[in-house]
């Protein structure tokens, strides 16, 4: 088979992955519904395998469909940076991009900031999802990540900036406070219900606690009340009067403002885990990458002269 026939239906599949319909796709591609279900049936017949599995309410994408979706968003990304290559001239962001955003965090604070940037920029074409999980850019072809925490050393294929350090508070409820006493020191907690951050596998996260010498960190598990494996979901049972949790001040922040939690033990108020972002070497220059990439760096990174960033609670850290 010639390498062009292996291209033929491609850009469709894409495109109904991402839509998630038949219809919806077509509408994208100006073709007819019944030429888009062709041209996945034809490519299915070629590759001997299904594609998706098609019911009366959903579409979605078989095992096989997700391991060759990687591949060919990874195709089509390659052939738009060499014809991007090509044109030196053409600065303006455009095309796909893939980035990856931690869930509560991403939401809250860096999805407002790239809708603006594309608002901005129609031609740009982001694919953005949302995870608490470590992911692979270079294995998943995700261009752009940002994270909470990482590894100590990050591989060579990725680029690498450190945007600040969370700032990590103790928070309650007025009326968990009023039925239960305020601590007043770090012993005072254990008597608490705590509310944690628990993950997929059973494990509750540790709280942070300023170590005995300056910059040093020491973390301890804490007795839990209740585990819950997403930020937004502890501040709610915060609120609920279920416990003291510690919080990162870019999800409590208006909460303390409106009075619905209130900080506890001020003076163990602490930096968390660093912030990341992070993105894959190889398509660095690529002017929709260079662009994204610039934006967040400003929006995000806390500095005197960037009160968007500062805002977002995080404590100044050295950039690399």
């Amino acid at each position: 088979m010639f390498a062009s026939e292996r291209l033929k239906g491609i850009d469709v599949f894409v495109c109904v992955a991402d839509q998630g319909s038949f219809t919806a796709a077509a509408e994208r591609l100006n073709l007819s519904s019944s030429a888009v279900s062709k041209g996945i049936a034809r490519l299915e017949n070629r590759l001997g395998t299904r594609l998706f599995q098609r019911t009366t309410r959903r579409l979605a994408l078989t095992d096989a469909g997700t391991t060759f979706y990687r591949t060919c968003t990874q195709v089509l990304a390659d052939l738009e940076e060499a014809e991007l290559a090509l044109d030196i001239e053409n600065t303006e962001p455009r095309g796909r991009v893939r980035i990856d955003l931690p869930a509560s965090y991403g939401r809250l604070h860096v999805l407002p900031a790239i809708l603006r940037f594309v608002a901005d920029h129609p031609l740009l074409l982001p694919h953005i999802s949302f995870s608490d999980r470590f992911v692979q850019p270079v294995e998943e072809g995700i261009d752009i990540v940002v994270r909470i925490g990482g590894p100590d050393a990050w591989p060579a294929a990725l680029g690498h900036r450190y945007l600040g350090a969370q700032r990590l508070i103790f928070c309650a409820s007025p009326q968990y406070l009023q039925a239960h006493g305020e601590p007043l020191d770090e012993r005072d907690l254990e008597q608490h219900s705590c509310v944690v951050y628990g993950d997929g596998n059973g494990m509750a996260n540790p709280w942070y606690f300023a170590g005995a010498q300056p910059g040093e960190m020491e973390r301890r598990v804490m007795p839990a009340r209740i585990a819950v494996g997403d930020g937004e979901g502890q501040l709610m049972a915060v609120q609920a009067g279920q416990g003291i949790a510690q919080l990162p001040t870019w999800l409590a922040s208006r909460y303390l403002q409106d009075g619905s939690v209130v900080e506890v033990l001020p003076h163990l108020a602490t930096d968390g885990l660093q912030m990341n972002l992070v993105w894959l070497k190889s398509r660095e220059m690529q002017p929709k990458v260079r662009a994204l990439l610039d934006m967040l760096a400003e929006c995000l990174t806390p500095s005197g002269a960037n009160p968007l960033a500062t805002g977002l609670g995080l404590a100044p850290r050295a950039v690399q």
